[in-house]
């Protein structure tokens, strides 16, 4: 992170400050949703086509460079049961013991179109950028966690191991797309389960499949018409899903088209109505952002002194 970056936070700190001290006061206001980006992109995902091989796991983790995670299960990898710091994407198995009916469902973030975890955090570590992309900088991570506890479908993770611990999700790999790839998710997919594009493209497929054989898929609940799943829970997301299997079985909530922080922020703004958080509190959240960084840079062998010096 470059000192320009540093001189911006401390300047927002300082500003916010002055407008404590002035007592200046804030109109309250309701907060306007956010609209899909134009250039948004995503996955669909149809439980039809998953085999459950789970090369998509393996290859998101080589993707992400991150490592198997062999902490309990005696030095032998096996696929984890859910999501966790050292795991972005992870295939489960939803079985119904009364009946054959079982499915395969691919858990990940879904990337919201106006994302709970963005409106929650609190100094910007987390931002919806390019392509409608929800990622993550660590450098601006306070730790607060704020984003597990806001989003509705449990997605971000902790690194509580670790010295100097992130928050762990799916960013649909940025910095692959970056290179003109796709995921690596979508890249090894045999059957196409998941596919890689632009959310508009997705969905309009999405819903061809629904037509063409509205038996096969399924609604939110049993004898609940078929969707697309993601077109408007949560006022939209930019991984879509088609299932054989009611969405609640696999884990999906049934949510509102209203996004979450839409719902959070405009009662904050009543509750809170002129009400300017006091310098002090900014300036603490600074000190840890910046304490965070430097067990990162400890963590990774990096100093700001001459090669092998001792503080």
């Amino acid at each position: 992170m470059s000192a320009v970056d540093r001189r911006t936070l401390l300047k927002g700190v300082a500003a916010t400050g002055a407008v404590a001290a002035t007592g200046i006061s804030l109109p309250a206001h309701g907060r306007v949703a956010k609209a899909v980006p134009p250039d948004a992109v995503g996955l669909l995902y149809d439980t039809t086509l998953c085999i459950g091989c789970k090369a998509c796991v393996v290859a998101c983790r080589e993707a992400n460079d991150k490592k198997p995670d062999t902490r309990l299960s005696g030095g032998l990898w096996d696929m984890p049961a859910d999501l966790n710091g050292q795991t972005k994407n992870v295939i489960k198995l939803y079985k119904d013991p009364g009946s054959p009916e079982r499915s395969y469902f691919k858990a990940q973030c879904l990337h919201c179109v106006d994302p709970a975890c963005v409106g929650a955090c609190m100094i910007g570590a987390l931002q919806k950028r390019e392509f409608g992309i929800v990622t993550y900088d660590p450098f601006f991570c306070s730790g607060c966690r704020y984003c597990q506890m806001v989003c509705p479908f449990e997605i971000p993770k902790f690194e509580w191991e670790k010295l100097a611990p992130k928050i762990v999700k799916c960013e649909l790999c940025n910095h692959r797309l970056k290179e003109g790839k796709e995921p690596g998710c979508t890249e090894v997919c045999p059957r196409h389960a998941v596919v890689y594009g632009k959310r508009e493209d997705l969905l309009a497929e999405a819903k061809r499949r629904i037509a063409e054989n509205p038996k096969k898929y399924k609604g939110q609940k049993a004898g609940d018409p078929p969707k697309v799943y993601g077109e408007t829970e949560a006022g939209g997301t930019q991984c879509l899903y088609l299932s054989h299997v009611p969405f609640e079985k696999l884990g999906l909530p049934d949510l509102s088209s209203e996004p979450v922080p839409h719902v959070a922020q405009t009662v904050q703004h009543g509750i809170y109505q002129g009400f300017v958080a006091p310098v002090a509190l900014y300036a603490v959240l600074g000190a840890v952002v910046f304490r965070n960084r430097r067990k990162q840079d400890a963590a990774s062998g990096e100093t700001d002194g001459p090669a092998g010096g001792a503080e």
